[in-house]
């Protein structure tokens, strides 16, 4: 990770691909989804061939919580995780930077609106938490990953879901869809801007072992990455550890 993706802050900064960092970007993904709210859904269901509803069922099994369990949806959108997580009898508890994808909710989860970086909510309050795709929209990655350490009780699990990094022949075709195929769709159906943004934006994810590193770093054990078929979406989970000597 570079370490103008670290950095606290930044404003005025460029990361990578001349993206913008600190308070421009959060200012920027704020608006963005605020303006693409409405046929979020919609679009994410035709970019992905209806697969994003498999992989969030993955992401959710993959707690491996019992039911009661209270769980946070970070970067909660319009509630299709929340949606999974109550159907597979957890609750949650969803927060996001946009008012717009929160409004547009249809999860009957509480919501609260915030920062990943600066969660609403107590020490210790939470058994898990997931995220869908949002990795990469976080400002700063490493306060977040603290604030999730932060919130979850000792033994509490993440599961964290976003795009996986392209390599290799077999990249070539999901390349090309994803930066051509399905911001056309997204430009013909919702705002345009936003969906040549999103391509780009795959930038500010780090190599599989930073974020493996960082999650360590904030606190969790038992951390595992995986590649979900069909090689497009990555998997991210881990323990958050208790006190010294404390058993996992």
């Amino acid at each position: 990770m570079s370490g103008a993706q670290l950095a606290r802050g930044g404003r005025g900064l460029t990361g990578p691909a001349g993206l913008p960092v600190g308070s421009e970007k959060t200012r920027l993904v704020r608006s963005m989804f605020d303006a693409i709210a409405p046929r979020y859904d919609l679009v994410n269901r035709l970019m992905t061939f209806g697969l994003d509803q498999i992989w969030r069922r993955r992401c959710v099994a993959a707690l491996g919580l019992p039911a009661g369990a209270v769980v946070l949806d970070l970067a909660s959108g319009t509630g299709d995780l929340s949606r999974e997580l109550e159907r597979r009898g957890l609750r949650a508890i969803g927060v996001d930077l946009s008012w717009g994808m929160l409004a547009a909710r249809r999860a009957p989860a509480a919501v609260a609106q915030g920062d990943a970086a600066a969660l609403p909510l107590g020490d210790a309050t939470l058994d898990g938490a997931v995220s869908g795709f949002a990795l990469r929209n976080l400002t700063d990655l490493r306060a977040s990953f603290e604030e999730l350490a932060r919130v979850l009780r000792p033994g509490g699990r993440v599961a964290l879901l976003d795009v996986a990094p392209m390599a290799g022949l077999r990249s070539a075709a999901q390349r090309l869809w994803f930066e051509r195929a399905a911001p056309a769709i997204g430009s013909l159906l919702s705002d345009p801007e936003a969906y040549r943004y999103l391509p780009r934006s795959v930038a500010y994810l780090p190599p599989p072992a930073t974020l493996v590193a960082e999650l360590r770093r904030a606190g969790f054990s038992a951390v595992q990455h995986r590649v979900l078929a069909p090689g497009v979406v990555q998997l991210l989970t881990a323990t958050r550890r208790g006190p010294a000597g404390t058993p996992q």
